[in-house]
C-alpha cells in the first residue's frame, strides 16, 4: 500500500510540476522597430520610456494576440538589416507603403500621410517655388527623401540637400538657421509645432501624400495577417478610433473607413 501510495505521490507531483512549467512558459515575443526620435509614432518620454500612437497601437495588437510586446528603437537607415536578421518582427513607426510595396510584406494602410515642407516663420518662403536656392534638409533613408528623390523637378532647384539621422536633428538645423527648410512627414511636422509653441509655418503645398502601413520581411505573411486581423478588430470595436483621439484629438484612421 505504501509502494502505491508513494507512486501516487510521484504522480501528483509530477502533474504539478508539469502544469507549473506550462503555465510559467514565456510568451512569444513581439519586437516592434521603431525610430525613437519620431513623435508622436514613437519616441522616449520625459521620464525615459518608449511611448506613441503607432506603440499604443502595436501595444494593444501584442495583447490581442497573447505576446509579449517589446518595443526596440532602431537606427532608420538600418531597418532592412534589423528585419532581415530577425532582430525584429516588423517596422512599426509611421512607415510609409507608398514605393515601397514590393520591398516588404505590409498590413493594410491605417493612416494617411502628406509629406510637407517646414520652414521659420521669418524665412520669406511661402511656397515650394521659394525653395529655389535654399538649403533643404531631410531624414536619411525617409520617405521625405524618397519624395524629393522622384520630384527631381523640385530637388534640382535646392542649392543643398542636406541628410541627417533624425528629424530632431534636422528641426534643430532649421531652428539654429544651419538650414532654410525641412522635408518631414505632416503627423510629426505638426506635433512638433504644437510643442514649439507654434514657432514653425508649414507650407500649404505637399511634396508628395502616402500611407502608412506595418512593415514585415517580405514573405512573412502569417505574422502580417495576424497583425491585420487584429487591427480590423480593434477598429470595429473603438479601440483604434480612441487610441487616434488621445494622441490627435480626432479619429484619424483609416482602416474599416
Amino acid at each position: 500500500m505504501k509502494r502505491v501510495l508513494a507512486a501516487c505521490l510521484c504522480v501528483v507531483l509530477m502533474i504539478v510540476s508539469l502544469t507549473a512549467c506550462a503555465s510559467g512558459k514565456s510568451k512569444e515575443k513581439f519586437v516592434v522597430g521603431f525610430d525613437q526620435e519620431f513623435p508622436p509614432m514613437g519616441f522616449v518620454d520625459d521620464n525615459g520610456k518608449y511611448v506613441g500612437f503607432d506603440l499604443d497601437l502595436a501595444k494593444e495588437v501584442a495583447n490581442r494576440l497573447g505576446m509579449e510586446y517589446v518595443a526596440q528603437p532602431i537606427a532608420w537607415d538600418s531597418k532592412d538589416q534589423e528585419l532581415s536578421s530577425g532582430n525584429v518582427d516588423c517596422i512599426w513607426n509611421g512607415f510609409t507603403i507608398n514605393g515601397r510595396e514590393d520591398k516588404y510584406t505590409w498590413t493594410e494602410a491605417y493612416m494617411n500621410n502628406d509629406q510637407i515642407v517646414l520652414v521659420n516663420p521669418d524665412s520669406g518662403i511661402s511656397s515650394l517655388a521659394d525653395l529655389a536656392g535654399k538649403t533643404v534638409c531631410v531624414q536619411k533613408d525617409s520617405s521625405g527623401l524618397a519624395a524629393l528623390t522622384d520630384n527631381t523637378e523640385l530637388s534640382d532647384t535646392f542649392g543643398k540637400l542636406v541628410q541627417v539621422d533624425s528629424y530632431l536633428n534636422a528641426i534643430m538645423e532649421l531652428q539654429s538657421g544651419a538650414v532654410d527648410a525641412v522635408v518631414m512627414d505632416e503627423i510629426v511636422a505638426y506635433y512638433e509645432c504644437d510643442a514649439a509653441g507654434g514657432d514653425f509655418t508649414i507650407l500649404d503645398e505637399p511634396v508628395a501624400s502616402e500611407q502608412y502601413g506595418v512593415g514585415f520581411l517580405l514573405g512573412n505573411t502569417e505574422l502580417r495577417d495576424k497583425v491585420q486581423g487584429a487591427l480590423e478588430d480593434m477598429a470595429k470595436d473603438g479601440t483604434m478610433a480612441k487610441i487616434s483621439t488621445t494622441w490627435f484629438g480626432k479619429d484619424i484612421t483609416t482602416i474599416g473607413k
